[in-house]
């Protein structure tokens, strides 16, 4: 990433007329305060973006399962606040019920006196005990439904409280992840200045080719044509944009750039793995042109990136693991560096042309 100077400067007509105003704007750093190794820096910085991202997601996620089980106990608590009245009602007249079978009723030896046979006195008896049973049975409800109510109450204020906590964890992890954010645009920013004169110079091979051998071998061993950026600059990526702006953003862009390959309708997927690992949304589908022609000519099953030996079943699983490979071996961003370990024997064009494709999304 270039300093700000370098990104307001206009298109130049020619492409030396840009590399040159890059290289003077880019302070070139002394041996002892380049990178030791550039990839390597931005994996950590990487690493510390998918930490933030991934448990920003998990807590995330606990919120929106709290808040469902919060919903479900609210809904439940006044579901029992609306049966509280009549159940206390009914268990006040079973009390009055039982109250007054307790005062009326005879002996025993009453019952078995007054009885007509021993059939009656058994019915007699049965009768009461039925009676005595559901009267019973409302107050024992009355109070069941209690608890519930208290239990569900007591639950209810400690998943609000867990969902605060969790809903914080989130908020410290998504700044954890804009903190790392923000030291990888350094970290690019440093080794963009190491890079200059190297970045420069790829850029002018690239043009010296063009007109003359205007193909190269790609990582995967096809043909690609040597392309020329506009500029030595992609542009930023706005990583201020919460999740679901970044995804919207990105996916209508890398749509459009893809439509009518067998890419097509995958900007979304390509978005969504961008944000997961902080990899430039741009860097996979710029690949894909150059090693396959956005996939039209893989060299093995959904394999549109030169990507070693590896074939998917499916674009989506084949995206997710190629994006998650750019952070975790490549720092995520096109560099100088990470070309020249993407494809060592034409890292010069390699890179040019990648850039000049993210230009174009």
């Amino acid at each position: 990433m270039t300093p700000e100077t370098t990104q307001r400067a206009r298109r130049a007509a020619g492409l030396a007329a840009c590399a040159i105003a890059a290289a003077l704007s880019l302070p070139v750093l002394a041996p002892s305060e380049a990178l030791a190794d550039p990839v390597e820096e931005l994996q950590s910085v990487q690493q510390k973006i998918q930490e933030g991202n991934a448990a920003y997601d998990e807590a995330t996620a606990r919120v929106s399962e709290l808040e469902d089980q919060i919903a479900e106990n609210r809904d439940r608590i006044e579901q029992i606040e609306r049966e509280l009245p009549g159940m206390q009602e009914r268990a006040t007249d079973s009390l009055r019920t039982l109250y007054k079978m307790q005062q009326g009723s005879g002996s025993l030896v009453e019952l078995l006196l007054s009885a007509d046979d021993f059939f009656e006195l058994v019915s007699t008896v049965q009768y009461l005990d039925i009676i005595q049973s559901r009267n019973t049975d409302a107050v024992s409800e009355l109070v069941s439904l209690a608890d519930e109510l208290s239990l569900a109450q007591a639950s209810l204020d400690a998943q609000v409280e867990e969902a605060r906590a969790a809903q914080q964890e989130a908020a410290d992890a998504l700044a954890q992840a804009n903190e790392a954010r923000s030291e990888l645009e350094d970290q690019i920013a440093a080794q963009a200045a190491a890079e200059a004169a190297e970045r420069q110079a790829a850029l002018e091979a690239a043009q010296e080719s063009s007109g003359q051998d205007d193909t190269f071998t790609t990582e995967s061993g096809g043909e690609a044509p040597v392309e020329i950026p506009e500029s030595p600059d992609p542009g930023e990526v706005d990583w201020g944009a919460d999740k679901q702006a970044f995804v919207s953003e990105w996916s209508s862009r890398i749509d459009a750039y893809l439509a009518g390959s067998p890419l097509a309708g995958q900007g979304a997927t390509f978005a969504e793995a961008a944000w997961e690992y902080g990899v430039d949304p741009r860097f996979s589908p710029a690949i894909s042109m150059v090693e396959s022609s956005q996939g039209r000519n893989c060299f093995l099953p959904h394999n549109a990136w030169g990507w070693g030996s590896s074939s998917w079943d499916s674009w989506e699983e084949a995206i997710w693991d190629h994006v998650a490979g750019l952070a975790s071996g490549y720092g995520g961003q096109l560099t100088y560096a990470a070309a020249k370990k993407y494809c060592p024997p034409n890292a010069d064009h390699w890179y040019a042309s990648v850039l000049a494709n993210m230009e174009r999304i």
